[in-house]
Parts: structure tokens; sequence; C-alpha cells
């Protein structure tokens, strides 16, 4: 019975809405001369067919872009960093097990036959991106962070959803906002 529990707490823990990975600090990096930043192009490399609406640039853009000016940085042509961001997208589904209680009800004297399965419950797209800021004079990495978080259809949410997951990415920051 514990053994159960466990599982299931992790298996929700698994679905939060967004999730702050990891961050990368480069050693010995001043943060506060750095006065300017810009966004690198994205590329989109995309592998099979997956709706526009999935990647959520733009709204992560704009989150990342209210954290930057946030601790004081302004957006230049010719910036002291270049923010880089990668994003990869992945179609989920959500199932659950069917169990007896399931199974239909028979009565008679025919060969019945009841089999467990999995039954799709949900499908959803889970997003997972990636920040870095490039000193631009020496095209060298000196912070990274990774968010995760589950995309949805609706573009308020997922915007609600990016901005919240990027501003506690952000509070990793080695500049505090102002």
């Amino acid at each position: 019975m514990k053994a159960s529990v466990f599982v299931v707490m992790l298996a929700l823990a698994g679905c939060a809405a967004e999730q702050p990975k990891a961050t990368y600090q480069q050693p010995n990096a001043n943060f506060a001369a750095y006065k300017t930043y810009n966004f690198m192009d994205v590329k989109a490399r995309q592998q099979g067919e997956a709706p526009t609406y999935i990647t959520g640039v733009p709204e992560l853009k704009e989150a990342v872009r209210q954290e930057l000016e946030r601790r004081g940085y302004q957006q230049s042509a010719t910036p002291d960093l270049w923010v880089n961001i990668g994003v990869v997208t992945e179609d989920k589904v959500q199932t659950r097990e069917t169990n007896i209680r399931d199974a239909p009800r028979y009565i008679g004297q025919r060969n019945y036959h009841w089999q467990s399965e999995q039954v799709v419950v949900n499908k959803y797209s889970q997003g997972t991106a990636s920040i870095e800021l490039v000193d631009a004079a020496r095209n060298e990495r000196v912070w990274e962070g990774t968010l995760t978080s589950i995309l949805a259809r609706n573009a308020d949410k997922r915007a609600k959803r990016i901005d919240k997951a990027t501003a506690e990415l952000f509070a990793t920051y080695p500049v505090p906002a102002r």
C-alpha cells in the first residue's frame, strides 16, 4: 500500500505545470559589467508536423525581456549579452490502467474474457526551453537556465505559465531584480 501511494505522489509531482530546472553560471563572470542584451535569431527546426502555437517562443522572449529589464539591462542592437533560446516540444499522452471494477457486468453462459488495458485520458504538449546568456565580446556562455512547462493551447494560460516559470528561473540569476 505504501509503495502505491508513493508512486501516485511521484506521478502527480511530475504533472506540475511548470518546473524550473538547473542553472549554470560561469565562474568569474562579472554580471555587473553587462548593461545591454539582445536576442539571437531563432531558427526553427521541426521534425514532423507540429502546430505553430506549441512552441511558445514569442511568450518566452517576452518573459525573458521582462526579467532582464527588471535587472536593469537595456535592449540594444550591439549588446553586451546575447540571449539564445532553444525550445523542444514533445507531444505526451496521459493514460490510466483499467481494473476489474471497470469491467462490464456480464451474466450468462458464454465464455467471457477481461483484460486490463491502458485508456487514454488526456493528450498534451510539454515544452522544454533553454535560455543561454552569451558574452558578446568573448562569444562565451556565462549563464544558462532550463525550464519545462506544459503548453496550454489557450494563449493567455500559456503566457502566464511561461512568465511564472521564467520568473522562478531568473530568481537564481546573480543580478537581483530591482
